[in-house]
């Protein structure tokens, strides 16, 4: 490209150098910036700043101009994190609860991130205002948000003037008209509950499309991840053989896990097992909204019964398995679904157990773990049906090894994976331990 002394890039210039320099500059995630679209926007509407949906990305022409090259290059490294992080998919369940600071909260730790490793020589630029704390340094995305959370506080929701709670549309206005070639909504996608009332919290410059990244087939995404995993070994490779030091600007990280399982666990537990005591207004409740008032529902209905089903094919030790039912009493203490059924299984299932919740106490103890056989996670969800049980959620201890699949279930499931980072089930959430974190 030859530019005469004076000419002015375009944003769509602009952008393409950027990413050719990055791509120069750092090798160890050049595969990663190569995935999905990359495109400017004009429409502020749908795109005030920056965005991505975990495959592509845009770049408000508006935003763009206020940034001077370090910065935009910055803008562009952050949102290729966003994708290598997957926050669009792992991070889902802290967005249903409060948009605005899911979303805070993956940016504080990337942008730490992003610093460390190319900041501190010009070449890069954190724009004003950013989401950085030093405190955050080497902290999770969970423990961030669960230290925002309690920094800032969900706010009452605002009243109309006859003093009844607004209830919740479910969308964003913006999201309403949305164009197909932008992201479904830039601030965030959907409104959950807080997301009104968030007006205290950090700013930041760009926002994850979750509800785009919704949209992605599964199918879609689990390929995306796969490519996501062999772009940054290769760029491990060609890191290395450049001498780039990607070890030195913190590459081993990217392919470490992120959260910590107990956080997953507790989450995932939170979120379906929340007991009919607990209210929110941003979901009115619908027996009386016939009546002109506008009454509270439950975040959610009780569960009836959380499932845990442990493999015990011979891979799984006793620690682990007392770890895993520890961790499961300690968060169901404080949610109380109305019972939990324990599984034992390997190539069928062996035993099952019932507890109701004032029996949660005498589970360590009472609990008799069968097993020593392969390994076929088919046989429960089988099991389940053919006895007419149907749990709110499930969650499978297993280290992945599995004959024949993983299984067709007709409610969410938690795969808590041990030593295998490699296994990537085609169903549920999944979240991989290593044994000695247990």
């Amino acid at each position: 490209m030859v530019l005469s002394i004076g000419q002015q890039l375009t944003s769509e210039e602009r952008l393409e150098r950027s990413v050719f320099k990055i791509l120069t500059r750092i090798p160890e995630i050049a595969g990663v910036l190569m995935l999905g679209t990359r495109e400017v926007s004009y429409d502020e509407q749908h795109v005030p700043t920056a965005c991505t949906n975990g495959r592509d990305e845009w770049y408000g022409d508006k935003f763009m101009k206020t940034l001077n090259d370090p910065a935009f290059r910055f803008v562009v490294i952050h949102e290729v994190y966003h994708k290598i992080y997957r926050h669009t998919v792992t991070w889902r369940h802290l967005y249903d609860r409060r948009p605005r600071l899911a979303n805070i909260a993956c940016d504080y730790v990337i942008n730490h991130q992003i610093w460390q490793s190319y900041g501190g020589d010009g070449w890069i630029e954190m724009p004003d205002g950013i989401c950085y704390d030093e405190r955050f340094a080497g902290m999770d995305t969970a423990q961030v948000y669960n230290i925002l959370d309690k920094e800032f506080p969900e706010k009452e929701p605002p009243h109309t003037p006859e003093g009844q709670p607004v209830p919740g549309t479910g969308k964003c206005e913006s999201e309403k008209d949305s164009p197909g070639n932008t992201p479904s909504n830039e601030s965030g996608g959907n409104k959950a509950s807080g997301d009104d009332t968030d007006d205290d919290l950090p700013t930041t410059h760009d926002h994850l499309d979750w509800e785009g990244a919704k949209e992605i087939p599964a199918e879609e995404q689990r390929e995306l991840e796969n490519q996501i995993d062999e772009a940054l070994r290769q760029g491990a490779i060609a890191a290395g053989k450049s001498g780039s030091g990607g070890s030195r600007n913190g590459f081993d990280e990217l392919l470490k896990p992120q959260v910590d399982w107990r956080e997953v666990l507790s989450e995932f537990i939170k979120l379906h097992c929340s007991g009919n005591d607990m209210q929110t207004w941003a979901r009115p409740n619908r027996r009386f909204i016939s009546t002109g008032f506008y009454l509270p529902s439950g975040i959610s209905e009780r569960v009836e019964e959380l499932a845990v089903h442990i493999d015990t094919s011979g891979s799984i030790g006793s620690r682990e398995i007392n770890m895993m039912l520890t961790e499961v009493v300690s968060v169901c203490d404080m949610v109380t679904p109305d019972k939990i059924r324990i599984t034992y299984w390997d190539t069928s299932v062996l035993a099952v157990e019932t507890y109701e919740m004032h029996e949660l106490d005498t589970i360590m103890a009472q609990t008799q773990p069968e097993g020593g056989g392969g390994t076929d996670v088919r046989c429960v969800p089988v099991y389940l049906k053919e006895n007419g049980i149907r749990p709110q959620a499930s969650i499978v201890l297993t280290d992945g090894y599995l004959w024949g699949g993983w299984g067709d279930w007709d409610h969410d499931v938690l795969w808590c994976v041990l030593d295998n980072e490699n296994a990537k089930p085609d169903v549920g959430k999944v979240v991989h331990i290593k044994s000695h974190d247990m």
